[in-house]
């Protein structure tokens, strides 16, 4: 049987960086020649970086991706590097007049999420992805139009499928056309973002797309963090049987070469399946003559605190560096969320570039300012205390303010603190409340709220200290000091903005309320559905109440890395003015 030796690189690209990228591709293709690949495949837009959301409607954005394109593939062959194979996802524009007329209901200019086949410096073909995902975080249908060919290019007497993310996801395609067109290889170029075991669902996948296209199929996939999104990486490679026999680890840049033993090309002529039609490209008919076949490698699977820590502190490193900061700071109180938000900065950025502020208040306990100063002590970063009581005064004395206010009052002021010594040193403020805290609204907005960035947006209370205590536990098991201070992790959580306050003053437990939530806002179950599951009535109206009227407080919530399947945000879109009430006391009357 034909060898061929793959490399698929799983790059940490940044949107819009088409200079910079272009960069990591000529230097990764250049590292799969030195370790003599004949094939190297990059993620899908891995020359524009992805999503590229309305940047693809922007004509001069479509235009230079496609000549970079071209100036990509001559660069390439001016370095010594056009023999081997390059597949580079790039934002393209679909051909032909009919495809170029913008209508309604068709993206201005029909771009399309391509991937172009560069070999002797020239693109030799493209492939154009069919299906487009308009679900979850994804708008495709808003930004592309679809392609309708299956591109098959023969490499050194291999014919090899090339299709794009979301096509291995749905059923039909060209996937489906994959085992008509004779191929002895399925390569997918993916920018699939994280979620929590995605991973396993995505093996399963691939094993199953194996078998039905009949040939082996190698997975590259994108990784780093853009925005709310964080990509994992985990590039995979099946054979026909779908048994995965290499794997690349998760939220590592990198290379993973793999030496596959595959079916010679058996000249299966093109044609029209199932309304796809099946393209040819001929780079070499011959087969490579034989060679020593390195050994592919199954890097280990992360457990489900390590998979999740490593996303966010993933998304933090690459929001704070792709967007030019050079620290972040944040509110240190003492308190569980505070610490792990600083122990996963350290982590990203390190711990000189992390700035603590503690603000203690009248009703701020001294176990609280000593466990802020203990984990500052610990991990090393930049420690600061800043009292706010002689700044809360003069408004307390001029407003009257009193109760609830007064409680916001002191929320406020340490958000003013934050934001000074952020427009004074540059510091990219760090929001530290949790997804439990915000489905509810327990949060001060322009308090605690404030922020460029918040790490644990998308992590249930409950979740925040199963990290924590996995964060302690990793360390200790590594021989080193454990940054999350034991009491930290042990103690009731409190805002301490009034004497002897705590969170069940007016929330139900942690673990009873994520629960619920998780029914509610990640399941999208309606109050009956929640009174059938077990959930007193009175409570459900009460968490239902305050979800609902949180709304408003949660689009001016600063951006986090998604890690659950379905993050706030593009994820889960509700209008704010909304008449529409869930009632429990009527569900259990039915």
């Amino acid at each position: 049987m034909p060898q061929l030796r793959v490399a698929l690189a799983q790059l940490n690209v940044t949107v819009g960086d088409i200079d910079g990228n272009s960069d990591k591709i000529v230097a990764w293709t250049r590292n799969a020649v030195e370790r003599g690949a004949h094939v190297v495949a990059f993620p899908e837009l891995g020359l524009t970086g992805y999503p590229v959301e309305d940047l693809a409607l922007r004509a001069s954005f479509v235009d230079a991706s496609q000549h970079r394109i071209h100036t990509l593939a001559q660069r390439l062959a001016d370095e010594g590097l056009g023999d081997i194979v390059v597949i580079c996802g790039y934002l393209d524009r679909a051909g032909g007049t009919a495809m170029g007329i913008d209508r309604l209901g068709r993206p201005k200019g029909s771009p399309t999420n391509a991937a172009a086949v560069i070999h002797q410096g020239r693109v030799v073909t493209s492939a154009v992805k069919h299906h487009l995902p308009n679900y979850g975080v994804f708008d495709e249908f808003r930004h592309f139009v679809p392609g309708n060919t299956l591109q098959v290019v023969r490499i050194h007497g291999v014919d090899v499928a090339l299709v794009i993310c979301e096509d291995l996801w749905q059923d039909g395609g060209p996937v489906a056309v994959t085992r008509e067109a004779g191929a002895g290889l399925l390569l997918v170029v993916n920018s699939s973002p994280y979620e929590a075991n995605k991973d396993d669902v995505r093996g399963d996948l691939v094993r199953r797309r194996a078998r039905e296209a009949g040939c082996a199929l190698a997975y590259v996939n994108l990784v780093g963090g853009q925005d709310e999104l964080v990509f994992d990486g985990d590039s995979l490679i099946a054979d026909a049987d779908g048994t995965v026999f290499a794997r690349a680890p998760q939220f590592e840049q990198g290379s993973m070469v793999v030496d596959l033993d595959l079916p010679a090309a058996t000249g299966t002529p093109s044609g029209t399946h199932e309304g796809i039609e099946i393209v040819h490209t001929v780079l070499h008919d011959d087969a490579l003559p034989a060679y020593d076949a390195i050994e592919s490698n199954i890097a280990p699977r992360l457990s489900d605190e390590a998979e999740m820590y490593g996303a966010i502190v993933t998304g933090l490193r690459d929001y704070v560096q792709k967007n030019g900061f050079k620290s972040v700071l944040l509110g240190l109180s003492g308190g569980i969320d505070s610490s792990l938000v600083a122990a996963i900065a350290c982590d990203a950025i390190g711990a000189e570039h992390v700035f603590g502020i503690s603000n203690p208040s009248v009703y701020s306990s001294d176990h609280s300012k000593d466990d802020a100063a203990d984990l500052a002590a610990r991990t090393g970063l930049n420690y600061r205390v800043v009292p706010i009581q002689p700044m809360v005064q003069p408004f307390l004395d001029t407003l009257g303010l009193t109760g609830l206010a007064e409680e916001n009052l002191q929320a406020r002021v340490r958000a003013v603190i934050w934001m000074g010594l952020s427009n004074a040193d540059g510091h990219l403020v760090l929001a530290c409340g949790n997804k439990s805290e915000l489905s509810v609204g327990y949060s001060t907005i322009y308090g605690d709220a404030v922020g460029g960035y918040a790490p644990l947006k998308d992590v249930p209370k409950t979740l925040v200290w199963r990290l924590a205590k996995w964060r302690n536990a990793d360390a200790k098991a590594r021989g080193q000091q454990p940054p999350i201070p034991a009491n930290s992790i042990a103690k009731p959580p409190s805002a301490e903005l009034r004497p002897g306050q705590q969170d069940t003053d007016s929330l139900p437990p942690y673990d009873l309320l994520d629960d619920m939530l998780d029914d509610y806002v990640e399941q999208d179950r309606g109050s009956a559905e929640l009174v059938a599951a077990g959930f007193e009535t009175g409570l459900v109206t009460q968490v239902i109440q305050l979800v609902d009227r949180a709304e408003y407080k949660r689009r001016q919530y600063p951006p986090g890395p998604k890690i659950t399947h379905k993050a706030f945000g593009r994820d889960r879109r509700l209008p704010i003015t909304n008449a529409w009430r869930e009632d429990a006391r009527k569900a259990a009357e039915h």
